[in-house]
């Protein structure tokens, strides 16, 4: 009875099993994860969550918290009712007349045995007992039908005593099932150790990767944040630039119009002047006394308008507005010009060229190359990367960018670790990837700078290597690349630069950038070395 109650206690009211996962909400009631997710994504849309079995209300989603001894109790529950159901299943050989459960099972004679019947049971050695099971002919020979004591080793059966006197196993290695039972352990638990390394390991990359997400999307959110900045100032400019060319192009046709009213004005006055006079003159070319004709007074005013020599209020000629001037066009070009440095604006803001133009690309990272997050430095190391081995991944020591160039003026700088051995430089992409003629200056496909563990450097095209004389004090190197003129240039970053040796080409494939790293033994000392690009720059304009 108590088992039954204590069943109702452990059932989901969703489903009507027993708790699987259990969670609580904040109300006190729990339900099996699955069942109560499936409810609440049912009140996505409804803008309200309920507890299924009290109704309470939630604004928001509720948090689900795993309800740790629920789940404890759950499970120990079905395990027990699990062992007396294998266990009430086996009864007692001997009861025929009402099945009465099982206690104990007797391999030698293959029965088992109740409270009652184990009692009166034999108690010489060839009768061994264990827990009650019906698959007590598993535990025996099945060709001299006696109980498995003894382990082959060399076949890695269990055999009975007559198999390895007198059977196919007489003359093999034996042991004891203990102890080939605990060797077997043994074995599963070093199995089960490097598991639980590797499940450490395998632990530790998802959460670098997940740091890795976790910086990405902060950096996405980021820019997507200065993006919408950057459109925003210029929805601003770009609206200020438009206000004030509509108010220009406004003040000019205002100034304009009124210049045109008043001259507009003075002619209409003009106008009906002449319109006066020539009615005078018409009423004179109608008289017919011709003595009132000739004591006509001659004056200007009576003179033809095409024969006056002037005006005083026109200057002499009557102003009129020439085509094309009546709106200054240029002030409101100068004004729209501005227009351009909004875009230049937008070209600073998001494709100006910088570091992040020459990132390393991981998929052609050899194993021993450890690859920064930033995709900027790479390190010499002793642990091997377990990347996909890929056509374009090389096989020692060496990284190239993305990014390749096939055209213009560029330079980016290095810094290089002050131990180890190093090479910097630029690559075909068609440079082998297996070998020692994969190595940047090896081959015909690629130019280099080196430095050796004594602070030696020197510089390898094709496999000729050129020793520099001097020493370079500085970490920090330029390579120069002048794609079309065929240049590519290394420098020593010192106070002033120093030129250190300039290669000449004819250029035919894209050029990526190129590190190489390893370590150098000393004695029982292993020296690592690692490169990290720290600038790049385009030049716009040649010297």
């Amino acid at each position: 009875m108590a088992s039954a109650d204590l069943r109702d206690e452990l059932l989901c009211s969703i489903c009507l099993s027993i708790f699987k996962d259990p969670v609580m909400l904040r109300c006190g009631h729990n339900f099996c994860r699955v069942c109560i997710g499936r409810v609440l994504d049912t009140q996505d849309g409804s803008g309200v969550y309920s507890c299924p079995e009290c109704r309470e209300e939630f604004q928001e989603r509720p948090v689900l918290m795993r309800n740790l001894y629920l789940h404890n109790v759950a499970e120990r529950f079905l395990i027990t009712q699990q062992e007396q159901e294998e266990i009430s299943g086996i009864y007692c050989t001997y009861c025929v007349d009402s099945p009465v459960p099982a206690v104990r099972s007797c391999l030698h004679c293959e029965a088992s045995l109740c409270d009652k019947h184990l009692r009166a049971h034999s108690k010489s050695p060839e009768h061994v007992l264990s827990d009650p099971s019906t698959s007590l002919e598993k535990r025996k020979c099945s060709v001299h039908k006696k109980i498995l004591e003894y382990y082959c080793t060399e076949d890695a059966a269990c055999i009975c005593v007559s198999c390895s006197l007198i059977g196919e196993h007489n003359g093999h290695k034996m042991e004891s099932l203990d102890e080939a039972s605990g060797k077997k352990k043994k074995k599963w638990r070093n199995v089960l150790q490097k598991l639980i390394t590797k499940k450490g390991e395998t632990e530790e990359r998802v959460r670098s990767l997940e740091e890795r997400r976790r910086k990405a999307q902060e950096k996405a959110a980021g820019e997507a944040e200065r993006v919408t900045a950057l459109c925003t100032d210029i929805r601003r400019r770009v609206d200020d630039l438009e206000k004030k060319v509509l108010s220009e192009i406004s003040r000019q046709e205002k100034e304009e119009s009124l210049s045109l009213s008043a001259l507009i004005h003075q002619l209409e006055i003009k106008k009906d002047e002449l319109s006066r006079k020539m009615r005078h003159i018409e009423e004179l070319c109608n008289m017919t006394d011709p003595l009132t004709v000739l004591q006509e007074p001659d004056t200007g005013d009576l003179c033809d308008p095409e024969e006056e020599g002037g005006d005083e209020d026109t200057g002499g000629h009557d102003k009129q507005p020439h085509d094309g001037d009546d709106l200054d066009v240029a002030v409101v070009s100068h004004t729209l010009h501005t227009l351009c440095d909004v875009i230049s604006g937008i070209r600073s803001g998001i494709y100006v060229e910088g570091p992040a133009d020459i990132l390393l690309d991981v998929t052609t990272a050899a194993n021993n190359v450890l690859i920064s997050d930033d995709l900027k430095t790479a390190t010499w190391t002793r642990k091997e990367q377990k990347r996909p081995e890929t056509a374009e991944r090389f096989q020692y020591y060496q990284v190239m960018s993305r990014r390749g160039f096939t055209s213009g003026r560029h330079y980016w700088d290095v810094e290089g670790s002050r131990s180890g051995d190093w090479r910097v430089g630029m690559c075909y992409p068609s440079i082998d990837r297996r070998g020692d003629q994969s190595l940047i200056g090896y081959n015909n496909k690629s130019w280099s700078l080196g430095r050796y563990y004594n602070n030696q450097y020197s510089v390898r095209h094709d496999s000729k290597e050129i020793r520099l004389p001097d020493k370079i004090s500085s970490d920090r190197v330029r390579i120069c690349l002048d794609y079309e003129v065929g240049q590519l240039s290394f420098y020593e970053l010192c106070d002033p630069i120093r030129h250190l040796h300039t290669f000449t080409a004819t250029f035919s494939e894209p050029l990526h950038a190129a590190l190489r790293v390893f370590e150098v033994q000393l004695g029982r000392c292993y020296i690592d070395s690692s490169l990290k690009i720290i600038a790049y720059e385009k030049y716009n304009t040649r010297k």
